[in-house]
């Protein structure tokens, strides 16, 4: 709900307005944006559908998303990160530390040697993509094949098989899987279907998805490092503002997620460089990331304040035009002109 008395309505209003246009245009179904200020002023505004095929319900500010791969710097990023910062984990060993049979029947593999750090930076030689849940249906057996099957050795890119094999880290140091794990204050690893932004008809599931997580491979595996993290407007902005006040207070934490480990990451988070999420006038202190689902969150710490544009793009079908990188960039640039 918009504070008449904030100084950032204007930029808000602009950048809600490229939100409008797109839903207008039919792009995208709906989608909720939200802004906090440097004194804290909370914005947020939601417009058109949650759900628009089997079933019409509006967009709300109650609405939860499916987050995808917000799960990573939320979530994954911050718990292995609070193990590095309490002396648990060194980010410069290698994960089989604390997955020993990591490529166990290969000792002198490449993939034995990545580190947290590398994972946590996408510095690793993983494929960017790999469809996991199509090998099988056991989230047990399927951990097994991530651990054991032979890699192809890649160009270092974004992969989520650095932050499966993260999650698969915490689930062995805390003895429990990702979905009984304390999601954070807001968040959860479910959505109600009434209350939740429906993504995309599932032609392997064969339904439209709609509180549980749409991303398959995490599906398969029951839950993943990489994402099935749920929540909403206000829950992401929370987390937000606590990254902002965290900072202040000299968080280790909050200082790693900050700390450039590449011209385009820090440690979990991407920073700005050349055609980037948060647009082309974004500082160097800016962190953001993504979600395959239309989600995102971004936070500048030099001017003390944050945004997040969540959306269900994908929503009947990801095989559509929905501009989201450029929506994305364009409000980024928005805010940052004011």
């Amino acid at each position: 709900m918009v504070d008449p008395s904030s100084p950032l309505l204007s930029p808000f209003d602009a950048g809600f307005d490229l939100l409008k246009e797109a839903v207008d245009a039919g792009r995208i179904p709906g989608g909720v944006f939200g802004m906090i200020d440097h004194n804290g002023h909370r914005l947020t505004r939601a417009i058109g559908h949650a759900q628009k095929v089997g079933g019409e319900r509006p967009m709300t500010l109650d609405t939860w998303f499916d987050l995808a791969s917000l799960t990573k710097v939320i979530f994954t990023t911050r718990k292995i990160l609070e193990l590095a910062v309490a002396g648990i984990i060194d980010l410069d060993s290698p994960v089989t530390t604390l997955i020993p049979d990591f490529r166990q029947y290969a000792p002198d593999c490449w993939e034995r040697k990545v580190t947290f750090r590398q994972c946590l930076g996408h510095q690793t030689r993983f494929p960017a993509v790999e469809p996991i849940y199509t090998y099988g249906d056991d989230p047990d057996r399927l951990r097994a094949f991530v651990l054991q099957r032979e890699w192809r050795d890649s160009e270092p890119a974004y992969s989520d098989i650095n932050y499966i094999l993260l999650g698969i880290a915490l689930e062995r140091l805390t003895g429990q899987r990702i979905r009984e794990m304390d999601p954070g204050l807001g968040f959860a690893f479910h959505g109600d279907p009434a209350q939740t932004a429906a993504t995309e008809f599932c032609t392997w599931r064969n339904r439209m998805i709609c509180g549980e997580v749409h991303d398959e491979n995490c599906y398969a595996l029951q839950g993943s490092g990489h994402a099935g993290l749920f929540g909403t407007v206000d829950a992401v902005l929370d987390y937000a503002k606590s990254l902002l006040d965290s900072d202040k207070a000299g968080d280790p934490v909050v200082q790693l997620m900050r700390q450039p480990l590449s011209a385009k990451r820090t440690h979990g988070w991407e920073r700005p460089y050349d055609g980037w999420s948060g647009g082309a006038l974004c500082n160097d202190s800016v962190i953001g990331h993504t979600g395959f689902t239309g989600t995102g969150l971004w936070v500048d710490f030099d001017r003390g304040h944050a945004w997040t544009l969540l959306t269900n793009r994908v929503h009947p079908s990801r095989h559509v035009d929905s501009r989201i990188f450029a929506l994305r960039a364009a409000i980024g640039d928005t805010i940052n002109t004011h």
